[in-house]
């Protein structure tokens, strides 16, 4: 911004010292030895209506005279004639001088103008100052036919015969004139000059607050985005949970897309900016980086928290998998019949059963729980870790469970078939006996831990079979 006002600043003082260097011309062209004539001394010639007062005045006071389509110059006698041309080329040196000088408070108007911070503010200036600058381009244009008419009259004089030589005075005024077109062109030109720089810069102070209006509004709708994110949990408790999040995160996603592309669009939209040579460049180019970066950090924060919701869900289901598991397998050592084990075939499908469970949790991979937990350690919570080693462990504790009971070998006894007592009777006995001798108390765990039941066979069975039974 401040190396545009400078460059401005020297725009505008080019501009006055060219429109100063005009002023002093037309003073020096003016203080030339011109016979000076008032109005009143031309009334005659004013009457015979080849010259016409227009009823306006310059700055001075002095009338304003101008010529009509006259088509009877050559029966204007020529003292008549150089009076009125006298007068005129003198106030058309007036008209120069007075158009310049509206150029030089134009030029320092705008030097002691500040450009406004806001939209509407620029727009307004904008029209203000084009409106200005239309009004002085009619001014030029009407200075620059008045002057064209009156050499154009002297030219005319000049060639009404081919032997006509012009006085000195003549000669005078044509070239006064002459000069005077030709500082008016020069002043025109630097005001065009010095009004497409300006106006260039108006337009592209425009552009900008334009711009920083939309990177306002678009940075907040980032950050709105980002705090909203932020906020979204990356743990969860559960399997639902876990995919609750994931659910919110993709919504959030969704909703946040446009936002995400109308910022890198606005980001694309300042690259233009810089690449045309706008003169903010140095405040566009970092609010462009700004956005990107946002957009970067929403991206980002969004694939993480992805990547640590999609991890957690499988080490949730991982560990509902090795609960489920153990909650069977449970199931199954108790709900096997105790009937069931008092026949050798009983007692063979109650081992079947338990090698085959077992054997699932190795299709079911549910060892693959502790290769998720030492790959995912990284991002996973404390409390996702400890829910991963307490399945673990109750996964160990439950596969011993089994692997004991699937160890117990089968026994073979006499050909009679009596039973031993009912689980339920040893218990009743042992406590019985610890009632009676306290020193036995501690050995009824012990006996809840591992009862066996024997299953007497006659000779062509094989004998007797012992089948372990845990209470657990």
């Amino acid at each position: 911004m401040l190396c545009w006002l400078r460059e401005d600043e020297m725009s505008v003082q080019e501009l006055l010292q060219r429109v100063e260097c005009v002023i002093t011309h037309v003073d020096e062209i003016m203080q030339q030895d011109i016979r000076p004539l008032l109005a009143v001394d031309i009334i005659e010639q004013l009457h015979r209506q080849f010259a016409l007062l227009s009823g306006g005045r310059g700055e001075d006071g002095a009338p304003i005279i101008t010529f009509p389509e006259y088509s009877g110059f050559s029966e204007v006698p020529e003292e008549d004639f150089l009076n009125v041309v006298t007068y005129l080329t003198k106030n058309f040196a007036l008209t120069v001088k007075s158009t310049a000088q509206m150029l030089q408070r134009f030029g320092a108007q705008l030097a002691e103008t500040e450009l406004p911070n806001d939209v509407q503010g620029t727009k307004d200036l904008l029209t203000v100052h084009t409106d200005k600058h239309n009004n002085l381009k009619d001014e030029l244009k009407l200075a620059l036919r008045q002057g064209n008419t009156l050499f154009t009259c002297i030219k005319d004089q000049a060639a009404k015969s081919e032997n006509h030589v012009l006085s000195p005075d003549e000669m005078e005024n044509q070239t006064t004139v002459e000069r005077l077109l030709a500082q008016l062109d020069e002043t025109e030109n630097a005001f065009e000059q010095f009004w497409c720089k300006h106006h260039l810069k108006l337009e592209q102070c425009l552009q900008l607050r334009h711009f920083e209006q939309d990177f306002r509004e678009v940075k907040v709708c980032l950050d709105s985005l980002l705090d909203g994110l932020n906020s979204l949990s990356d743990t969860g408790d559960c399997v639902a949970r876990v995919e609750h999040l994931l659910k919110e995160l993709k919504a959030l996603e969704k909703k946040g897309q446009p936002t995400v592309e109308k910022a890198q669009l606005h980001a694309s939209h300042g690259d233009q900016l810089i690449q045309s040579n706008h003169y903010a460049v140095d405040s566009i180019r970092p609010k462009c980086v700004e956005l990107r970066r946002v957009c970067d950090d929403f991206s980002n924060e969004a694939k993480k928290k992805f990547d640590v919701l999609s991890k957690s869900l499988q080490i949730h289901m991982g560990i509902d998998k090795v609960n489920k598991w153990c909650e069977s397998g449970i199931y199954l050592l108790a709900s096997q019949a105790v009937d069931k084990c008092q026949s050798q075939e009983g007692a063979e499908s109650a081992l079947t059963d338990i090698e085959h469970f077992l054997d699932s949790a190795e299709k079911n991979q549910l060892t693959e729980l502790r290769n998720l937990h030492n790959q995912f350690e990284v991002v996973l919570s404390e409390d996702i870790k400890g829910g991963v080693l307490k399945a673990l462990k109750r996964l160990e504790d439950v596969q011993e469970m089994f692997e004991k009971r699937s160890k117990t070998p089968p026994r073979t006894t006499g050909s009679h078939q009596p039973l031993t007592r009912r689980p339920s009777d040893n218990l009743n006995s042992a406590k019985q006996q610890a009632e009676a001798d306290p020193n036995k108390k501690k050995n009824i765990r012990r006996t809840k831990e591992a009862i066996t039941i024997e299953v007497m066979h006659g000779e062509s069975q094989g004998g007797s079979t012992l089948v372990p039974v845990s209470n657990e």
